[in-house]
């Protein structure tokens, strides 16, 4: 029995917002669907490439440059070599996501959004409450700036709409653009 293959190609989907605006839920929201058809998908977390990758890069705009950066080239590795990449990192300067496009090629942004107040309320990890006591500097939405993109592929707002509905809008823009092939087609 042949395994289909659903794929067109390796691209990066490339998911910026806010902390707590909801990339990870996305990310691995739409990385379940497209694995469930057959697609190759590895999710590069933001929190996790800090950890992992980027230890030791602080906060100012140099360090998270070089941190995203970073995982631009792993995206393109992977993209290169037909793996769908889905990074989740708040990447919040429009010229470093610009220049990590121009470096894939096959890249497809989606600004998720929320608003600061809508994150503040979502804010798990108390990080939030702890930039606006003034206790973590350079904290992007409080103390520095998130970029929003000038012309993501798909904006998703995360206030609007469930998680379900987000990931198959993701998946639909996907099979728009070419990169991901109709599920009936599979």
């Amino acid at each position: 029995m042949a395994h289909v293959v659903t794929q067109a190609r390796g691209f990066t989907l490339w998911l910026t917002g806010l902390s707590g605006a909801g990339k990870s839920t996305l990310a691995t929201a739409v990385g379940h669907e497209l694995r469930r058809r057959g697609v190759r998908v590895e999710v590069l977390d933001g929190d996790e490439v800090r950890q992992n990758l980027s230890k030791g890069l602080g906060f100012t705009r140099e360090d998270r440059d070089t941190n995203i950066r970073r995982i631009g080239y792993v995206a393109k590795l992977l993209t290169r070599n037909g793996v769908v990449v889905i990074t989740a990192a708040i990447s919040p300067y429009r010229a470093v996501r610009d220049e990590v496009r121009r470096e894939i090629g096959a890249f497809v942004e989606v600004y998720v959004k929320a608003s600061l107040d809508e994150c503040v309320r979502r804010d798990t990890k108390g990080l939030y409450r702890r930039a606006l006591a003034g206790e973590i500097p350079q904290f992007t939405g409080v103390s520095d700036p998130y970029e929003e993109p000038l012309r993501p592929e798909l904006v998703i707002d995360t206030e609007r709409e469930v998680v379900g509905e987000s990931a198959a809008r993701v998946v639909d823009r996907l099979v728009e653009l070419g990169y991901v092939r109709e599920a009936a087609d599979a």
